[in-house]
């Protein structure tokens, strides 16, 4: 009897020893997939990283070359998409016996409109006394008041009660060889387009600041009208012309007016 009680015990630790060994392959078995799970998931995040690495620049790229083809887009110059936008902003100034350009600059406050022009279109009314002129555009007149002047810079502001949207102000300077149009009246003649670009950007003889040199013809009667970038945008306002030669023209950045004037 003892025997076979103590062959029962052996009996049974030989099998708990069995199923002990069994659990042990089991767990280690169970530990392997698990490793080789985890480096499957590493592998597969690595993989699934690296194709959004790849999308991303993808991404980008696709950006950059979008963000070149707008920017090609707006150098393009289409001078009657520009001329089409300016025209409505710009007027005939009838100042006594004398005649020039001018034109509305940003959004209509309060009913009211700033205009802008060269003080030598408006001068003989200014140091007469006198404080107000005569804009025409379309067959219409309206009475504007010369609200303020420069004569250092060459620059008037006027204001009209009429709601008139004005041309933008071009933040970035003009650099050579961009694309300008040139809106006026030379000689009396409203609406006259003129093209061509910005030669130089250069020291203002004889007075402060800058004057932007173009090819554009600047004619009596061009005085005062803007000068306009391919996005619609007026870079300076036409001042003269460079006496005995031709393809010169001289225009005041529309940043000195911004300044003089604070009105943009």
């Amino acid at each position: 009897m003892r025997w076979t009680a103590a062959g029962a015990v052996a009996v049974t630790l030989v099998v708990l020893a069995l199923v002990a060994a069994g659990q042990d392959r089991r767990i280690e078995q169970l530990r392997r997939e698990a490793a080789e799970a985890r480096r499957a998931a590493e592998t597969a995040r690595a993989a699934t990283d690296q194709r959004l690495t790849g999308l991303n620049q993808q991404v980008t790229g696709l950006e950059t070359r979008l963000a070149a083809l707008n920017e090609r887009s707006l150098q393009a110059f289409d001078s009657r998409a520009v001329a089409a936008s300016a025209l409505p902003s710009v007027f005939l100034v009838v100042a006594g016996d004398f005649t020039g350009s001018a034109f509305a600059i940003g959004k209509p406050q309060r009913g009211r409109t700033r205009i802008l022009t060269a003080y030598h279109v408006v001068e003989s009314v200014w140091t007469a006394g006198r404080t107000t002129v005569q804009l025409e555009r379309d067959g219409k007149s309206y009475r504007a008041a010369i609200t303020d002047v420069s004569s250092t810079h060459d620059l008037a502001l006027l204001t009209v009660n009429a709601k008139i949207n004005g041309i933008a102000a071009a933040r970035a300077k003009p650099t050579s060889g961009e694309q300008i149009l040139v809106v006026g009246a030379p000689l009396g003649l409203a609406d006259t387009i003129t093209t061509g670009v910005v030669s130089a950007v250069r020291a203002r003889v004889g007075g402060p600041g800058t004057m932007i040199q173009i090819d554009a013809p600047v004619n009596p009667g061009n005085s005062g009208g803007p000068v306009i970038n391919s996005r619609k945008e007026v870079v300076g306002i036409a001042d003269a012309k460079a006496q005995n030669a031709e393809g010169i023209g001289l225009a005041v950045p529309i940043q000195t007016a911004c300044k003089v004037f604070d009105i943009c």
